[in-house]
């Protein structure tokens, strides 16, 4: 796992071991190891040409130490200062190893650049970049040199990922200690490029993550064993699509069969029932009258270990009818699509004792929740813990970083996500794929976050199968691809996502 602290706990851990510590000893663990990556990322740092942009925090500090480092080895060191103050130690380090102070000439010097540091403010920056900073961030992100984020890209908020204004676009961020949520949250963690963590000696001083994002070894899907059968792997009851939204069913159902299940069990009325055996055969189906329903319809389905209920469901008396005998149930719950909009007006549905998983985007959530649509985009954190404390559930919210939260614990952030998801269909691909994880036991906080990725990790895996540019994918691509995501997170040791920091060292 990525762990990942708020900017207070870092803040506290600092302090307590600087307390240890010699005076500077942690500035100088952190402007070595961000020496280390830059010398690595040049083809060679005799000759290369350096800028340094200064805040007045210690990130301009850290950023002065480096660079002194790096003119120690021949590069050609320049800082260009931002604000009315430098750090006096990291200055005269750097003067002292044949850096320079610019003058003038900073606009050209950043142009010219190889590389360039950006150390303009830290983690506790919040709101947008004042000038002269929001100028230099845009000449930065616009440069064709290498942008190295000290910490946090300058303009990204350390503890949210928020971005009002101008803000630093880094090709890697060099973070110390801890990773911040911020750097696995967008729109911060469009700006990060690669994280790269370096150890400064926090970790005994840090309390639990607030944030945790999965690598490929912390993803588990229950696997078969030799006594298994199709039963004891897992059978998931799925009441989905309806005669207006008939692909919501076949594609639930594929993400169940493709995900896993033992068996998968899908009821609804005929028209999508009749589509889902001509698809998926393997699915054990149950037709169901139109008109409404008591608990007992849930017999005729069959026994299952799980249940998926919403995608193109519907949203009247009879939807809503159903969505209560399953949620009256002790059994693990997802609900997501048609099925959030009836628990906007029955958030009294949710009073159970057994797993609840919801899975809404930010419009869905602002239903359940009374918040606008705009408000939980601009702060997915903040909302997705309150909903999951508000709604006593495990709720998965959709978007550019997809947040996993369960109250009292820490926030999953997916890794996998791709804009090539936004396409109708791979929210209900996800519902089945959950589904079937719920009912091959992994409890509820798990099977969200495993079910994200792995579907994230098959929309990437569909749309660039080679390398190469990504292409358009379609929700029945996700589902199609999944065994090979399933593939990668058994077999692979590294992060498939995350490209070689030191490719060019």
């Amino acid at each position: 796992m990525r762990y990942a602290h708020e900017v207070g706990k870092v803040r506290a851990a600092e302090r307590a071991l600087m307390a240890r510590l010699p005076d500077g000893a942690l500035m100088q663990r952190a402007a070595a190891g961000l020496a280390s990556v830059c010398a690595h990322l040049l083809p060679a740092v005799y000759g290369a040409r350096v800028v340094l942009l200064v805040g007045g925090g210690d990130n301009g500090g850290d950023a002065l130490y480096a660079g002194a480092r790096l003119a120690r080895r021949g590069a050609r060191v320049r800082a260009v200062q931002a604000g009315s103050t430098i750090h006096p130690g990291g200055l005269a380090d750097l003067r002292a190893a044949g850096g320079r102070l610019l003058d003038s000439g900073a606009e050209a010097a950043i142009a010219g650049a190889d590389l360039i540091i950006d150390g303009l403010t830290g983690i506790g920056g919040t709101g947008g970049l004042r000038e002269p900073h929001a100028r230099y961030a845009a000449l930065a992100s616009e440069s064709a040199g290498l942008v190295v984020a000290c910490d946090v890209p300058s303009g990204v908020d350390a503890s949210t990922g928020r971005v009002e204004g101008a803000a630093v676009h880094a090709d890697v961020t060099v973070t110390f200690g801890t990773h911040k949520p911020g750097l696995l949250i967008d729109p911060g963690a469009a700006r990060c490029g690669v994280v790269e963590l370096v150890d400064i000696g926090l970790g005994p001083d840090l309390p639990d993550p607030d944030v945790v994002a999965a690598r490929p070894a912390d993803i588990a899907p229950p696997e078969p064993r030799p006594e298994s059968d199709k039963y004891r792997r897992g059978v998931v009851g799925i009441l989905a699509g309806g005669d207006q939204f008939t692909g919501a069913a076949v594609l639930s159902a594929g993400g169940a069969v493709r995900g896993g299940a033992g068996m998968v069990r899908f009821a609804s009325v005929a028209r999508p029932v009749e589509l889902v055996r001509q698809r998926w055969p393997e699915v054990v189906t149950t037709v169901i009258e139109p008109g409404r329903h008591d608990a007992r319809v849930l017999e005729r389905i069959g026994r299952v270990q799980a249940w998926v209920a919403g995608p193109g469901l519907g949203t009247g008396d009879a939807a809503e009818a159903l969505l209560e005998a399953v949620l009256t149930t002790d059994l693990p719950v997802l609900v997501d699509a048609d099925g959030l909009t009836v628990l906007a007006r029955r958030r009294d549905l949710l009073r159970r004792a057994a797993p609840t998983v919801l899975t809404p985007h930010a419009g869905e959530l602002s239903r359940l929740v009374a918040a606008a649509r705009e408000d939980i985009e601009a702060a997915r954190l903040d909302h997705v813990r309150r909903a999951a404390a508000e709604l006593s559930a495990t709720v998965l919210l959709k978007g550019s970083t997809t947040l996993v939260a369960e109250q009292d614990r820490p926030v999953r952030v997916n890794p996998t996500g791709t804009p090539r998801l936004a396409a109708a269909g791979t929210g209900d691909v996800l519902s089945g794929l959950i589904g079937a994880l719920l009912a091959g036991g992994m409890p509820a906080l798990d099977a969200a976050a495993a079910g994200a990725y792995l579907h994230g990790l098959a929309a990437r895996l569909a749309s660039a199968p080679t390398p190469g540019p990504e292409a358009p994918i379609s929700a029945q691509d996700v589902i199609e691809a999944l065994p090979t995501a399933f593939r990668a997170v058994s077999s692979l040791g590294g992060d498939p996502l995350e490209p070689a920091v030191f490719a060019q060292g």
